[in-house]
């Protein structure tokens, strides 16, 4: 594995192979490489914005963003992105780093589809976002050398990534439409499951137990 991409060094400590190995294992290889893409991509535009994340966290919550799609941590119900950042915190603290960065890390995965906050908080979560954005829907591309861009997506390919990566979301929540309320991802599966009907926060008000 690369040690710097795109002039964007991954950082070598031990829970950054551990994090590594583990991820590669727990997820698809499009979900590995979009992971690995989103640190590279958020690396370089806290780069550019002049933001500076700890390397070390920003690829950790880059790595385990997305790794509630396959493997929910909890037993309970919930979104995706609380899976993958229970996932991220349980880790961080198993392997020695202080509550204040756990929690780091447990935000920027839980927000990391959230519009509009990530950015007013601190740079690893800002950087996480802009990392998700760049990679799933091209948001900021146009600022990234291209060069640098190329050289990404050759080391950590794409492939069919639009189409595999809505089908990673369709397979991980169609058993659990109800977490989907209030978010993005309810979007990809009123798109592609044909019974699911969004529930709306009108919905949620005139079916109240209130008369009026």
């Amino acid at each position: 594995m690369n040690d710097k991409v795109a002039g964007i060094k991954i950082p070598e400590t031990a829970a950054v192979g551990e994090a590594t190995r583990l991820v590669r294992e727990m997820t698809s290889p499009l979900v590995f490489h979009h992971s690995r893409r989103v640190f590279l991509f958020g690396a370089l535009h806290a780069r550019d914005l002049q933001l500076r994340p700890d390397p070390e966290l920003l690829y950790l919550a880059a790595m385990f963003h997305d790794t509630g799609l396959r493997t929910p941590f909890s037993d309970g119900v919930q979104r995706f992105e609380l899976d993958g950042a229970d996932h991220a915190r349980k880790f961080l603290l198993d392997h020695g780093f202080s509550p204040e960065a756990a929690d780091v890390v447990w935000e920027a995965v839980a927000l990391h589809t959230t519009p509009g906050i990530p950015g007013r908080m601190g740079p690893e979560i800002a950087a996480t976002n802009l990392g998700v954005l760049t990679d799933a829907i091209g948001w900021g591309l146009d600022r990234l050398d291209s060069d640098q861009v190329e050289e990404i997506t050759a080391v950590h390919p794409r492939g069919d990534f639009k189409k595999g990566f809505l089908q990673e979301f369709v397979d991980a929540l169609k058993n659990r439409p109800e977490t989907t309320y209030g978010t993005v991802n309810s979007d990809v599966l009123e798109h592609f499951v044909p019974d699911f009907r969004r529930t709306t926060m009108v919905d949620r008000i005139t079916g109240s137990v209130w008369p009026k």
